[in-house]
């Protein structure tokens, strides 16, 4: 896969990815933290602040891996 398509693919699926976990975060937040205190909320948003970066990073990750050799034809 060319690096410059490889590249555009990544940014759209973290963009993508950020938008939906950002809008599930809220909405969950919203059904289940309704009447909780301020330190729940803190804690809540604390770490769905800091979740997502575990699937960005997979995506990091294979942005940067090399790409794969091409396979010599063997007449």
């Amino acid at each position: 896969m060319p690096i410059r398509l490889k590249k555009l693919i990544g940014t759209i699926l973290l963009i993508v990815l950020v938008i939906i976990y950002a809008l599930v975060a809220t909405t969950v937040a919203v059904a289940r933290l309704s009447e909780s205190g301020p330190v729940a909320h803190l804690a809540f948003f604390f770490f769905t602040g800091i979740l997502w970066v575990l699937p960005a990073m997979g995506i990091i990750k294979w942005l940067i891996l090399p790409p794969r050799p091409k396979k010599q034809k063997t007449p």
